[in-house]
């Protein structure tokens, strides 16, 4: 489903800064991948670039068989609308729409007709027990609520692959859980193929896999093989490992 092959990326400048050096990632199709790694080791760098939003310095990134960096421009616009679902930590929702809004925004572009888009929404929006709120309005919403808008959003065109940007970093921690476990509940009966950058060692631990990140480099990876529990302490022990400030990693979020 997705292949970064020899990815390195150098922000050039008075002084150039090198964010990623020829990392190798490969995420299989219904796989959930996290990735993690302190401050500056290039996490959100590998997520800006498998996102098409920046482009590589060098190497290759293929999403299902297609080479993104190598599209036009109008094609890659294309590409990134009807692959990709986006999911970020400040929800990006538009204040002026509703819920159910927000949700068809990525139909209404596709001009899918408005009973499909009808069905479509109605079918997520109970399935992420957010029907109740559909003609709310987002200031009118909670957090979680408003996270649970932008997952519908995200997966509502059925996209290739979707990426989420410290999906919890706004949220408390059972609104955190249980945006986590919907993830993992589309991932396991949807087969939707995830990668989740996070700082977070208990949302990487929904994960079947985390890889992790230093000076731009795959440092090391991890695969759930038990409980969660124990999963998690295997990440934490990567993490003691790898380096970092006690406060960049959560240990005690969810």
């Amino acid at each position: 489903m997705l292949e970064v092959r020899n990815v390195s990326k150098v922000y050039e400048g008075k002084v150039s800064y090198q964010a990623l050096s020829n990392l190798n990632l490969t995420i299989q199709q219904g796989e959930f991948v996290g990735v993690m790694g302190p401050s500056g080791s290039g996490k959100t760098t590998l997520l800006n670039v498998v996102s098409t939003i920046d482009k590589p310095t060098s190497g290759e990134v293929v999403i299902a068989g297609k080479n993104a960096h190598q599209l036009s421009k109008r094609k890659l616009a294309l590409f990134r609308r009807r692959e990709l679902g986006f999911v970020f930590q400040d929800f990006n929702l538009l204040q002026t729409l509703t819920v159910k809004e927000n949700i068809i925004f990525p139909l209404t572009l596709e001009n899918v007709s408005i009973k499909e888009q009808d069905e479509r929404v109605n079918r997520i929006a109970d399935k992420l027990g957010i029907a109740h709120i559909l003609n709310k309005r987002t200031y009118e919403i909670s957090g979680g609520q408003s996270q649970r808008t932008a997952i519908a959003r995200a997966i509502i065109h059925s996209p290739k692959l979707i990426l989420a940007d410290e999906p919890t970093g706004n949220l408390d921690s059972k609104a955190a859980r249980d945006v986590l476990e919907i993830l993992q509940k589309l991932n396991k009966e949807e087969g939707a193929t995830m990668m989740m950058v996070t700082h977070d060692s208990q949302a990487a631990s929904y994960c079947d896999r985390v890889i992790f990140i230093k000076d731009g480099m795959l440092f090391s990876e991890l695969r759930r093989t038990d409980k969660q529990q124990v999963f998690f302490q295997e990440i934490m022990n990567v993490l003691m490992t790898i380096g970092g400030t006690e406060d960049e990693f959560s240990a005690v979020r969810v």
